[in-house]
């Protein structure tokens, strides 16, 4: 969920020129060598998926940080999603708000690849949080954003601009639909603005933040090697970065991630979408923040089955003060946000990594 990345510019070419090439390829690894790494966990299911694959889907969800903050436990007819509290992110979540939207975002996927693939079932959440997804034997079904869910990736990049139909914007509302959740979407340049620059002043907060960019940096990969030892965090070459030797990703982080720099990035991007979808839960608890990760979801596999690309921009959500400005500019006083995601057309990058199903089971 969370869309971070810095360029490196000519000054952090002058970090680099000691190093031979020899030294620099083994020290990054391969982008090869990663596009096979992703491409193992994002394979099609076989035909009678076992439990185990059925939670590969799932993990291909979206979260925050790509800290994959979620565990598995598989019982006779029933997978328990839990709470990984070893991989919160308290400075950015303190509250655990994005965490629960993330098992959301991972029980919807596992809902929609069990009932394309003959276990329909049904997604049980208290409220105290605690997720079980019970399922029976049965027909597939023909699930048509299953097919989206191994495509589906956060694009950290600028879009092309162009509008999206009429038609394709309620097929997006009507996917998100979800009991306890209302999305709005911004498609008016002036309430884009509006929102953009909520988005603007929220990244210039959290920039001047050290625990937020020290928590940042701690999940920041910056190669292929890297990256593939971890199996999860932001990867440079996800957002159209350049991928660096970890040491010298660090010192480059350092020097040039600046709140200048990355406000006009962010300015740019969203004045570059199509549109803004914001999710809103009628509470603020783990039941309605797991809707929303549910709502959330659903929209990006439909916007990636119509062939759009979307991006988490949740600055306005994070940024506390920054909530009672965005719930009014939807018209929803009073009401916290919960997710904040642009939308448009645009590139493909390299998808982001996932840890293997066995590091997720208990």
């Amino acid at each position: 969920m969370q869309r971070r990345g810095f360029l490196v510019g000519a000054g952090g070419a002058l970090l680099l020129g000691g190093l031979g090439a020899y030294e620099w390829h083994s020290s990054i690894g391969s982008m090869t060598d990663y596009a096979s790494h992703t491409s193992r966990s994002r394979a099609p299911l076989p035909a009678d998926p076992s439990p185990t694959d059925l939670i590969r889907y799932a993990t291909l969800a979206a979260n925050g940080h790509n800290t994959q903050p979620w565990r598995f436990h598989v019982q006779d007819g029933a997978i328990d999603i839990l709470p990984d509290l070893s991989r919160t992110t308290p400075v950015v979540d303190p509250d655990d708000h994005h965490l629960f939207v993330s098992l959301g975002c991972a029980v919807e996927n596992l809902a929609i690849a069990a009932a394309a693939t003959g276990r329909p079932g049904e997604a049980q959440v208290n409220p105290e949080g605690r997720i079980r997804f019970v399922y029976s034997e049965g027909a597939p079904a023909a699930v048509p954003l299953f097919a989206a869910i191994p495509h589906r990736q956060s694009t950290r990049a600028d879009y092309d601009g162009r509008p999206v139909s009429a038609a394709d914007l309620e097929t997006l509302r009507k996917a998100a639909e979800m009991p306890g959740v209302r999305l709005v979407l911004l498609t008016e340049r002036t309430r884009m603005d509006q929102a953009r620059d909520l988005v603007v002043a929220g990244n210039d907060a959290q920039m001047h933040d050290p625990a937020f960019m020290a928590e940042l940096k701690h999940w920041l990969r910056f190669n292929p090697r890297n990256v593939m030892e971890n199996g999860d965090g932001l990867f440079a070459a996800s957002s159209g970065n350049p991928v660096l030797p970890g040491v010298l990703g660090g010192l480059a982080f350092d020097a040039f991630f600046t709140a200048e720099a990355e406000n006009d990035k962010y300015a740019r991007q969203i004045d570059s979408s199509a549109g803004i979808a914001i999710f809103l839960a009628e509470r603020e608890n783990k039941m309605h923040w797991t809707a929303v990760g549910r709502a959330c979801q659903r929209f990006a596999l439909t916007a990636t089955a119509l062939g759009l690309k979307h991006a988490f921009v949740n600055q306005p959500v994070e940024v506390a003060r920054l909530r009672p400005e965005l719930a009014a500019l939807v018209g929803e006083p009073g009401t916290r946000p919960d997710i904040v995601m642009r939308f448009g057309y645009g590139p493909d990058l390299p998808f982001s990594p996932r840890r293997p199903v066995e590091a997720v089971l208990v």
